[in-house]
């Protein structure tokens, strides 16, 4: 029998809204109750279902606020990253739809243009928020409407440096956006940088505060006094206030500056909003906040619970996941982890750098045995890459760990700064492939086909953990050009892995198996399905050869002449982009030969492929063994 799914019941209040219309119909004094029923619900679902967590409820308060004092759509919201939208997503109609947050075919986990009008601009990447914004309002001024733009970004993502890009064009441009800067010490893991330290100043200046009241208090008096004397009164209260005031930095830019403000205090946020709606031109409200409020273990620890994966208690935050006794296998980010530190023991040359994800990609380890040889440098994946190739110009061994998602971001980097000038960084590139529920913005689809155009560049992928090793050694001793080491988020195979490390032979795969009539190539650990359909087959007495060619570029051109000889159908198979990637590597190489085998490619098809887990997207796009089984058997049936 069919488990029916659970859904949560809403407080009284949240039960009757079902669009921001039904928000502004409450009075004043309700909106902290109707904040406690959303903090509340957005618990009750995670608790069960799992999710983003932490950041969205920092910001319950400030949804609510938001929600109640503007007109969404007709006033475009635009959330950073999206972590925080999980308010807004309920409060704009959702709520019933909430359950499915995440899930296979059910609603993103972040802002999406698609699936609301209420989803002013789609995100999953952090710091576009204020560029974004600012078109808006630009359009807004071109279509002269009345219609306001809020972004609504943490201070986490304004360490990217399109944040700083979007705030010094918007104070030049002079347009109605509001950017609210929620600032709560963290993004996932702790910030980083000067940033962090300016904001920290500001929140907590005593002496400005005081030294405001008494400059208010003096100007008091002058303002009693005559035309001439007001507008001395001004021009000194301007002055002091940029001289006194830690928020210099945003009025430098051109922006008007208003905070710091409680970001928990849902009518004091309504009031000032109110306020800053009459207000023209670009505005920042510095609002501060906790991450993971009124959830106490989510305070406590706040980057362990930025998301949940399980479900747990939701008074204890205790883990509510059966218990498993069978070990699992480590994460592949693990094993990178700690062979990193296994290396850099070895060899003092090698440094390490994350953009702001220490935990996510495993740098952590790293980090504690050689602190001052590891480096966390926040949101700014384009400064990550050019950092790690100044640190190679200096014969340091630079091991960049990056999501393949955000390495998108430091593409000209990659070419420019790195491969043109042959710097052997080493990308160890984590998420390749699809990377489940997180969906399209996160999904490492692209890294093989963009990087295997570029020169001086080796793209490597390991089947197992055991591989993976091996390949951060070769490359650690490889000088002549950068290298790309791309593995997939989760579990690897579990195998026992040897003590030490061996050199592998660049650009050689090897035969895990012979077979007649069929060849399948694989590219990283998606090779496991051609295990699996390997077993399957030879039950019914197909035997298929498989191949883990190991490496994209260069690729193993004296394998594949022995391939093109043997077999009368190639399948190239991995968990990349068809176009451009490694099956394309082969069709290129074949395609010059007068005589050869026919040629399948199975990779991620040219669509945008939405959220679930890695085994249904699998599926889905037909990458995983069921669908290969039926390949060999259509291809076996043409020969």
């Amino acid at each position: 029998m069919e488990q029916k799914e659970y859904i949560p019941t809403p407080g009284p209040l949240l039960a009757e809204i079902n669009s921001p219309e039904d928000l502004k119909k409450l009075e004043p004094s309700q909106l902290q109750e109707v904040s406690d029923e959303l903090r509340q619900y957005i618990v009750d679902i995670v608790s069960v279902y799992g999710g983003h967590f932490g950041a969205s409820l920092g910001v319950v308060e400030l949804t609510t606020a938001l929600h109640y004092v503007y007109d969404s759509p007709k006033d475009s919201i635009v959330w950073d990253v999206g972590h925080q939208a999980y308010g807004h997503k309920i409060l704009t109609g959702r709520r019933e739809k909430f359950h499915t947050n995440r899930k296979y075919k059910g609603i993103s986990g972040f802002p999406k243009r698609s699936e609301s009008e209420h989803d002013a601009f789609g995100v999953g990447h952090s710091s576009t928020s204020i560029s974004a914004a600012l078109g808006m309002a630009v359009a807004n001024d071109l279509d002269k409407t009345n219609s306001k733009v809020i972004a609504i970004i943490g201070d986490g993502a304004m360490t990217g440096g399109q944040a700083f890009e979007a705030l010094n064009n918007a104070g030049a441009m002079k347009s109605d956006v509001l950017v609210i800067l929620n600032d709560n010490r963290m993004s996932i893991d702790p910030n980083v940088g000067a940033l962090k330290e300016y904001l920290a100043d500001l929140t907590s200046s005593r002496t400005f505060n005081k030294l405001r009241d008494e400059v208010y208090d003096l100007l008091g008096h002058f303002r009693s006094a005559g035309e001439k004397m007001r507008k001395v009164a001004s021009r000194l209260e301007s002055a002091m206030m940029a001289a006194l005031t830690p928020g210099s930095l945003f009025r430098s830019l051109g922006f008007k500056y208003y905070g710091p403000m409680d970001g928990h205090d849902v009518n004091g946020l309504r009031k000032t909003l109110e306020d800053l709606k009459e207000i023209k031109g670009p505005k920042l409200l510095h609002i501060v906040t906790v991450k993971g409020k009124g959830f106490a273990p989510a305070e406590r620890e706040q980057t362990k619970w930025h998301a949940q994966s399980s479900p747990f208690d939701k008074i204890t935050g205790k883990s509510l996941a059966p218990s498993n006794k069978v070990k699992k296998a480590p994460k592949y980010q693990d094993v990178f982890g700690d062979a990193l530190v296994e290396l850099a023991e070895q060899d003092e040359r090698i440094v390490s750098m994350t953009p702001a994800m220490p935990s996510g990609s495993s740098l952590w380890p790293m980090m504690n045995k050689f602190p001052d040889r590891a480096f966390d440098v926040g949101i700014a994946e384009q400064h990550a890459v050019t950092f790690a190739a100044g640190l190679a110009t200096k014969g340091k061994k630079a091991f960049c760990a990056i999501y393949s998602t955000f390495l998108q971001r430091g593409y000209d980097q990659l070419v420019h700064d790195v491969a043109i000038q042959k710097l052997p960084v080493v990308f160890c590139i984590d998420r390749a492939g699809v990377a489940g529920a997180d969906g399209p913005t996160h999904h490492g689809a692209y890294d093989t086909a963009y990087m295997r155009t570029v020169p001086n560049m080796v793209i490597s992928s390991p089947l197992n953990e055991q591989d993976l090793r091996d390949m951060m050694f070769t490359a650690s001793k490889y000088e002549e050009a950068s290298w790309a080491i791309r593995y997939p988020r989760g579990e690897s195979t579990g195998m026992d892995i040897r003590e030490g490390f061996e050199m592998m032979e660049i650009g050689k795969g090897i035969c895990l198996k012979e077979g007649e009539g069929v060849a399948v190539l694989s590219f990283g650990p998606i090779g496991k399905y051609v295990t699996e359909a390997s077993e399957t087959l030879s039950e019914e007495g197909i035997m298929i050869g498989h191949y883990d060619m190991r490496f994209a570029k260069p690729i193993d051109e004296e394998l594949l002449d022995e391939i093109c000889q043997k077999y009368d159908h190639i399948v190239t198979l991995e968990d990349g982009a068809r176009l451009g990637g490694f099956g394309s590597a082969v069709a290129e190489y074949i395609s010059e030969k007068e005589s050869r085998p026919s040629l399948t490619i199975m990779g991620l098809p040219d669509r945008v492929i939405e959220h679930g887990t890695q085994e249904e997207l699998h599926a889905e796009v037909g990458i995983d063994a069921n669908n290969l089984i039926k390949i060999v058997k259509a291809r076996l049936v043409d020969i």
